[in-house]
């Protein structure tokens, strides 16, 4: 692709190669891919995702860039704005193609592709070559050469000496279990995977707040950052990487003792992508999943997947830790024992033993060493049942139906609460969003859907009813979340509009 451009072509006829990607981080990363590798050739490539403020990229386009990345929604806009010009597309490349129709954007690729030139090259990755895949590819590729990875010898090598647990635990308590199940585990190095960059964030203030040193890296970052997180985590400074899909690709540590899943992917390929990167170089590894219960069903196909079987455990309780905690005191004071050098303390014990007895006396010191409880390592975490489980391929079409019924008529019906209780779907409890824009602005459910998705890299199936009105529109989220959906979009635009985005006030 790199040496098909143009870069001495006027601005307007300099773009050579479009990419379209899922999410903004996938787009940051690729931006500097094609930066490092095209430096020598003067390759000049520019990331558009929303979000980011549209004047500064609308005068980047218009200076001339070789390469744009983009995710499906905000290419759109560019596209209907007129300030993005493809007349001189050579390549097209649909990256993580799977994903951008599991976000919903199979409409706005076809209205990017129908946008570029009829003669160009086209390239499709993808993780599944489901049959929605194969159409697209009928559609848009001219003779296409398919070449697949033999996944099932890398399964089998990543994955023959992994330890594979699960514990089931309700969203409210993820942090409290994942944080006992780390004391407990004791992990020399591990890495922890999350959904968005913000849990990133929380999650590693959480955890450092808590007494473990834990290192983000997410897209957010600066490639210096990243670099000096990857070197002190390689260098055993840091002993958790808290860690999104995207930014953690490439990873190559040898070290990782634990990788831990605090998000549950949501495809198997994932899955053993993340686990992977633990039990290398002949050492034996572990891989911990937390798990809704609504998302149970996910661990049979991890298993399918695997070839290997997944224990799902009670979260440690009260008593466990306590009990962990002493073992750890007894093993270090083992350690101290046989290294001797005890002389210069012998004296301390001798004063205190004319007034105490001995026993008492290694019991403190054992009590002092082991440290005292906090108040959240004394309350129990509630064990929680699988949630009932429904057949995906009927939830999908469902939630398709949905949202084509929701275009028509004053308002769409609102999609049925999924059995676990009113107010609720697939096991959450929903909020109510109001958003400032409907058929009048020519805003689809898909629309909607996608926002929230690419900013905030959630499964489309965690969203709930959509109805669009003529002036405004509702959308369900689980009332977890609901707080930062709002602030996300709220920051960037739909149907290249920003909106008021806010909860509904209709709701009593």
């Amino acid at each position: 692709m790199l040496h098909r451009l143009t870069p001495d072509a006027p601005p307007r006829e300099r773009t050579a190669a479009l990419v379209l990607v899922p999410t903004r981080e996938l787009a940051m990363q690729v931006a500097e891919a094609i930066h490092r590798y095209g430096k020598g050739l003067g390759a000049v490539a520019l990331p558009i995702y929303g979000g980011a403020p549209m004047e500064g990229q609308i005068r980047s386009l218009k200076r001339g860039t070789d390469v744009v990345i983009a995710t499906p929604g905000r290419a759109l806009d560019h596209i209907r704005r007129k300030t993005v010009f493809l007349a001189s597309v050579k390549t097209v490349v649909l990256d993580e193609a799977d994903e951008m129709l599991d976000m919903g954007f199979a409409e706005d690729l076809e209205a990017i592709l129908a946008a570029t030139p009829a003669e160009k090259q086209v390239a499709l990755f993808s993780a599944t070559l489901a049959p929605r895949i194969a159409a697209i590819a009928k559609t848009h590729l001219r003779e296409p050469e398919i070449i697949t990875v033999d996944t099932e010898a890398v399964k089998a090598a990543k994955t023959a000496s992994i330890r594979q647990v699960a514990y089931i635990v309700p969203r409210a308590h993820k942090m409290q279990a994942l944080g006992r199940i780390l004391d407990v585990e004791q992990p020399t190095s591990a890495i922890v995977f999350c959904r968005t960059r913000t849990e990133v964030d929380e999650l590693t203030e959480t955890l450092n707040g808590r007494g473990f040193h834990a290192e983000a890296l997410h897209g957010g970052l600066s490639q210096d950052q990243r670099d000096r997180v990857m070197k002190r985590f390689r260098a055993k400074t840091s002993e958790l990487l808290i860690a999104t899909d995207v930014a953690a690709r490439g990873l190559d540590v040898q070290h990782v003792s634990h990788v831990v899943n605090y998000d549950v992917p949501n495809a198997s390929e994932a899955y053993v992508h993340r686990i992977g990167r633990t039990g290398r170089a002949g050492r034996s590894g572990v891989a911990i999943t937390l798990a809704e219960p609504r998302e149970h069903r996910w661990l049979r196909s991890f298993e399918r997947a695997t070839g290997g079987a997944i224990e799902v455990a009670t979260v440690p309780t009260v008593a466990d830790l306590k009990a962990r905690r002493l073992e750890l005191a007894q093993a270090a004071l083992r350690e101290v024992i046989l290294a001797g050098e005890l002389d210069p303390w012998r004296s301390v014990v001798a004063g205190l033993a004319e007034e105490f007895d001995l026993m008492d006396i290694a019991a403190a010191a054992v009590k002092q060493g082991a440290g005292e409880s906090s108040e959240a390592d004394e309350a129990e975490i509630p064990a929680s049942a699988p949630a009932r489980e429904r057949h995906p391929a009927r939830e999908r079409e469902a939630m398709r139906k949905e949202r084509r019924e929701s275009t028509t008529g004053a308002a769409a019906p609102a999609r049925r609460p999924a059995k676990g209780g009113k107010g609720t779907v697939a096991g959450y409890a929903m909020a109510k969003l109001y958003v400032g824009g409907g058929r009048k602005l020519k805003i689809r459910p898909g629309d909607i859907v996608g926002a929230i998705t690419n900013e905030m890299s959630l499964d489309a199936s965690t969203i709930g009813a959509i109805q669009i009105w003529d002036r405004h529109s509702i959308v369900e989220v689980p009332e977890t979340i609901a707080d930062e959906v709002i602030r996300t979009l709220s920051a960037t635009t739909i149907k290249g509009k920003k909106l008021q985005i806010r909860r509904d006030r209709s709701v009593r």
